[in-house]
């Protein structure tokens, strides 16, 4: 036979399996038909032989046999037996489930908690660690990185970088000179492009400025990627050209809905972009987010060829205005598409013979020094950037949670052997009436199924309506979340794949116990002896490792919750209270250098005049924030190395930012108007820099050397208290302050303004006053301290919430667990029970009784907890603060919450146990 004959024979019988099956009145009238048919035939041919007709009939009956023998052999020829015991199975199983409401509802509930709390999680996860950027094929995305040893040639770069193990650097950011050369002379990919996320830039629309995220990308960026605008045309190779060449934009579908009312007439409208006329000529599809991220989308891209005029020097460096030129500042991030039949391993050779030439040929080689290596990495989820912040924390949170869900199983095992040993007359029955042991397994294991279907259903709701939780928690009081969450096809194959697998695996044992009963001497029990004692081993056993995870669970929530406790109460050593912060970002175009301080200075002075601004300062870097400045140091006296010279943290402020903050002068003086632009540069230092550098010295007057290319030299004039600059769990490290005015112009500076008065009351005046000195100039990430300190312990805060969620529950489930072993445990001890009292015993013994059992069963499930505990607590070390891993505080409390909650839920059963009359208890089966 022809392979076509087979697959057309195939296909012919799945076509007749799915007509026999739905379209089942009609085969069986055929069916009946059919025998009815042979019957009468053969009782004709008898008829015929000289019988009568009754008697020909009964004959016929008697030689076709049974009919519905015939009809089942028909069925099974067809493959519709397995059909029919399954859709069987199917209603025997809904109708048992509706007769016992409330053990449906708690086997559905828990599996809906423990298989919840995982989609919710895994939604979370895949999106900030899975999900793919939105372009044509993005398997065949290839980022670019380079490595270097330690006595490498790149020294200045903007973007990622990161140390290796055995020394030297990883890094994505290259310079444009060696862009246009890989690009120029790149054989091996179909193509390659480049791209950089810029960070917000001021973009009026219609005479509002707003602070948008951009990206700027090259001529060839949509055609690498293979996406259209949804609506006009994508940035082409012309936009990128000379210098100025390219005044457009194409914006957002995010951007097009809120500012412009998704107006198709949005194609030609011109914006202000850093007071830089731009033309919109494309809006981007909805879900494309660049080629950095997959996660969020940038507001506007323009092309590199508009960076001199938009964006001069890009950042606060002394760099030249035009980035396209310059040498010797890697900033670019380069992203290509591999051709069908070239190896990425010979591609990545070729490009590095480029490299090294174009390396050469751009910048200085000394003696001794080597050539960055370059690697082509997966670039179908651009540059990856959550995935060294939230790798592991994400892969914590979803072990917590895959514990959670297995004490949801744990109950639903707990419950079914129970329910089997409740049963166990009816599954005798069953195999004495002629059912196989197979097919009591397969009912029992289809009732497992449908619990676990029906609470994977619930947690595929639960989840949907928790989906934004984790978003929201990494979101801050001034910024939207860092990410949406979608349900996506990934997710319901995740739901419906773990919701199979707790019902097949969790329901097997149980089903297996429930099919291997004894015919003959199942029947003769009573029901106060079916599968006492093995059903109690076996229920206890899991009951002992319910109360292990929740140990567990609650260990750890322990532990991140005392963790942020410490955060939260570590001394930051300034004022948080009452203190309100913007930022500002001054254009280059229309402040170069000195003129941003006069700017500066005239918004320092308006903001102070406004009603309810008690005192007012600014800084470079906000107090807590995550970010940081440092520079060289080099004391008077000490020799300054061409390389290695010591680093210390330093911030460029306002005259009130002590007195702002609340910092104290523990000696010395702070700014004042003797600090001007033209005379001797001075600093402050904190208390640490002065014990590490001057030890019993006294600082005040003494000069250092700082900065790193030209430096600078500078006069210490007063010493300050430690405050925390970086983050909270960081300790106080050496730190000097600047004048802002003594510096060479800064871009960004936050605001900070002390007020008695509620943020959000004077936030309109504040707005009016930088109104009236810029209208153009938007206040950006308007929020409190308090709330900038919260941002900067989101991480830990994170945790704290999702794992006392993961306590609770773990409580709950433990719980609903510990109460069905005890109240099953008093059901099948009733008669035990009767005769105790009958012989003299009190319900407080009773009482006592049940409850020691449960304190057993208990102090057995924490005793293995503990152990769990302390490997588990090895994994998270690094990420507490302010606690070890094994604190015994945290350890005794939660092992005591456990001890009480199985007392508690005990309590019930024992009660009911106490209160048995013995002529009762003594008829009871």
């Amino acid at each position: 036979m022809s392979l076509k004959s087979l697959i057309a024979r195939l296909v012919s019988q799945i076509c007749s399996w799915f007509r026999a099956a739905f379209h089942r009145r009609e085969l069986e009238e055929r069916m009946e038909s059919e025998l009815a048919c042979h019957v009468e035939i053969l009782a004709d041919d008898l008829a015929r032989s000289g019988l009568g007709p009754e008697e020909a009939a009964r004959r016929a009956r008697i030689a076709v046999g049974p009919l519905l023998k015939h009809k089942e052999e028909m069925r099974a020829s067809l493959g519709l037996r397995w059909w029919d015991q399954l859709w069987a199975d199917v209603r025997y199983a809904l109708r048992i489930l509706r007769k016992t409401p409330g053990f449906t509802a708690v086997a559905v509930i828990s599996l809906a908690l423990g298989i919840g709390a995982n989609t919710a999680i895994f939604t979370a996860a895949q999106h900030m660690l899975l999900d793919r950027l939105q372009a044509s094929d993005p398997e065949q995305l290839r980022m670019f990185y380079w490595s270097e040893p330690r006595q490498g040639v790149v020294d200045d770069m903007w973007g990622f970088w990161d140390d290796l193990p055995g020394g030297g650097q990883l890094s994505s950011s290259f310079s444009y000179p060696v862009y246009e050369q890989l690009r120029r002379q790149n054989s091996s990919l179909a193509d390659v492009m480049a791209f950089k996320p810029y960070g917000e830039m001021t973009v009026t629309i219609g005479g509002d400025a707003h602070a948008l995220e951009a990206e700027m990308v090259s001529g060839n960026f949509y055609s690498v990627l293979g996406v259209s605008p949804k609506l006009g045309r994508a940035i082409q190779e012309s936009d990128d050209g000379p210098i100025g060449s390219g005044p457009v934009v194409t914006i957002s579908d995010r951007l097009w809905t809120e500012r412009f009312g998704r107006s198709p007439n949005v194609i030609g409208k011109v914006i202000r972009v850093n007071s830089i006329p731009m033309t919109i000529i494309g809006v981007n599809p909805p879900g494309f987010t660049g080629a950095y991220s997959a996660q969020n989308s940038p507001d506007i891209f323009l092309p590199f060829s508009m960076q001199p005029i938009v964006a001069p020097q890009g950042s606060n460096r002394p760099w030249t205005p035009s980035l396209l030129t310059n040498q010797k500042l890697w900033w670019v991030l380069i992203m290509g598409r591999v051709k069908p039949d070239v190896p990425t391993s010979t591609a990545e050779a070729s490009l590095n013979v480029i490299l090294n030439a174009a390396v050469r040929a751009t910048m200085p080689v000394g003696k001794g020094a080597q050539v960055p290596h370059l690697l082509l990495r997966d670039g179908s989820r651009g540059q990856y950037p959550y995935v060294e912040g939230f790798q592991k924390p994400i892969l914590v949170l979803m072990t917590l949670s895959g514990l959670v869900l297995l004490l949801a199983c744990t109950n639903l095992a707990n419950l079914l052997l129970a329910r089997a040993g409740a049963r166990k007359r009816e599954t005798s029955t069953r195999l004495a009436l002629g059912a196989s042991r197979v097919r009591i397994l397969g009912q029992m294991l289809t009732e497992s199924l449908m619990l676990s279907l029906t609470g994977g259903a619930g947690g595929l709701l639960l989840a949907w309506g928790m989906r934004n939780a984790v978003p929201r928690l990494m979101s801050t009081a001034w910024a939207p979340p860092a990410f949406s969450a979608r349900f996506s096809w990934p997710i319901f194959v995740f739901a419906i794949a773990i919701s199979i697998l707790t019902g097949i695996i969790f329901g097997l044992a149980p089903a297996w116990q429930a099919s291997r009963v004894q015919v003959g001497s199942s029947l003769k029990d009573s029901g106060q002896t079916i599968m006492h004692r093995s059903r109690g081993l076996a229920g206890r056993a899991i009951v002992i490792l319910q109360v292990a995870l929740s140990l567990l669970l609650v260990f750890g929530a322990g532990l991140f919750v005392r963790s942020l406790v410490h955060l939260e109460r570590t001394p930051l050593g300034f004022r948080s209270h009452n203190l309100l912060l913007f930022e500002v970002e001054l254009p280059e175009k229309l402040y170069p250098k000195t003129a941003s301080t006069v700017i500066l200075h005239r918004l320092q002075e308006r903001l102070s005049a406004v009603p309810g601004a008690k005192s007012l300062t600014l800084t470079r870097v906000p107090l807590i924030s995550g970010n940081a400045s440092n520079s060289t140091f080099v004391p008077e006296g000490q020799q300054r190395k061409p390389k290695g010279n010591p680093s210390v943290l330093m911030n460029d402020v306002g005259e009130h930012f002590f007195s702002t903050f609340g910092i104290p002068i523990v000696a010395g003086r702070g700014f004042d108007t003797r600090d001007t632009p033209a005379s001797q540069k001075v600093a402050v230092v904190n208390e640490t820099l002065a014990k590490n550098y001057y030890p019993n010295v006294d600082p005040i007057g003494r000069t250092f050397q700082a900065g790193l290319n030209h430096p600078v030299t500078m006069q210490i004039v007063g010493v300050c208290g430690d405050a925390r600059y970086y983050r909270v769990e960081r300790k106080v490290e050496p730190t000097f302050y600047a004048p802002y005015w003594q510096t060479d112009g800064i871009r960004g500076a936050t605001f900070a303004i002390a007020t008695r008065l509620e943020g959000q009351t004077l936030l309109p005046s504040l707005r009016d006053a930088v109104r009236e000195i810029d209208p153009n100039l938007p206040m950006l990430n308007v929020r409190t301290q308090d709330e900038q300190i919260a941002a900067n312990l989101q991480p830990e805060r994170i945790f704290a919430v999702l794992t006392s969620a993961f306590g609770v529950l773990a409580l709950i489930l433990a719980c609903i667990g510990i109460y069905g072993i005890m109240a099953y445990t008093v059901v099948q001890r009733t008669n035990e029970i009767g005769v105790r009292l009958a012989l003299g015993a009190v319900p407080r013994q009773i009482l006592e009784m049940i409850l020691r059992d449960a304190s057993q069963m208990s102090i057995a499930g924490i005793m293995i907890g503990v152990t769990f505990s302390l490997l588990f607590a090895r994994f998270i070390r690094s990420i507490l603060f302010g606690i070890t891993a094994t604190d015994p505080v945290t350890l005794s409390a939660a092992a005591l919450v456990l001890l009480l909650v199985a007392l508690g839920a005990s309590l019930v059963p024992a009660q009911r146990a106490a209160g048995v009359q013995p002529t009762e208890a003594l008829r009871h089966e």
